[in-house]
């Protein structure tokens, strides 16, 4: 059997720390990171963290922690506390996002503010405090979360009463971030760290795929595919990206939508 094939999708040892990794998407990539061999830390707010990690089964190479990304003097020492500890990672995962779910007409200039410093800023600051990090290590990946609403429009005949349309702030910094990935990607590209970005497509919660049906049926007709996503197939992209077999890959955008931005 031809080992390097298998190797260059492996992450035996290396150190990933992801953040916003319970969430729907984040526990999915959790899992799969430690099945391909990753270190994985795992920061959310509150105690979910550990919550997930209480869950799983095998825990022995997971470890939990509290962050609130949107605290940057907290953040900060969040970094420093666990470059200490663990060294330099060689992944990072951001998921971290925010919305308020208002209607269009009842944003406020703060309510936009406070998101887009939540979902876009925060996420800056993380990556340049990790990647200041990995500089110093000469080498070092991060994966960035976008969205497909960061590349295109809400179509509202989707998001019928009692869904409202998926809100303006959230398009607005998810673009942003596919932006700063190719910002980054060139700003690091000679110093051993690659920045990529993934846009998931419709990937409705649990909750949501069980008391709104009819909503998940439409998101589903809006897709080539037919359907709408299961958070492993955004983690396997995650991974990927993470890997040796994606070394030559840096500053792009991965739409893992089921073909939803191509019509």
């Amino acid at each position: 059997m031809d080992r390097s094939a298998d190797d260059a999708f492996r992450l035996d040892s290396q150190d990933v720390w992801v953040i916003g990794g319970a969430g729907y998407l984040g526990q999915a990539t959790v899992r799969l990171l430690l099945q391909s061999g990753a270190k994985v830390l795992c920061a959310d707010l509150g105690d979910r963290a550990q919550q997930f990690a209480d869950s799983i089964e095998d825990s022995t190479h997971l470890t939990a922690a509290t962050l609130d990304v949107r605290n940057e003097d907290e953040m900060k020492r969040f970094v420093n506390d666990q470059i200490k500890q663990r060294g330099s990672p060689s992944g990072l995962v951001v998921l971290t996002y925010g919305s308020t779910a208002k209607h269009f007409e009842d944003l406020t200039g703060e309510d936009f503010d406070q998101v887009n410093h939540a979902g876009l800023t925060a996420t800056f600051l993380l990556a340049r405090e990790v990647g200041l990090q990995m500089e110093n290590a000469g080498r070092g990946n991060m994966v960035l979360f976008s969205s497909m609403y960061g590349s295109v429009s809400p179509d509202p005949r989707v998001y019928l009463r009692p869904m409202n349309v998926n809100p303006i702030e959230y398009g607005v910094g998810k673009a942003g971030i596919a932006q700063m990935t190719k910002y980054l990607a060139v700003h690091w590209a000679q110093k051993g760290i690659r920045c990529n970005c993934i846009s998931p497509g419709p990937f409705p919660n649990p909750a949501v795929q069980r008391e709104q049906t009819a909503f998940v049926e439409r998101l589903a007709q809006k897709v080539p595919m037919g359907r709408i996503g299961q958070p492993e197939e955004v983690a396997g992209a995650a991974v990927f990206l993470l890997t040796k077999a994606a070394s030559y890959i840096t500053g792009q955008n991965l739409f893992v939508d089921g073909g939803w931005t191509l019509w």
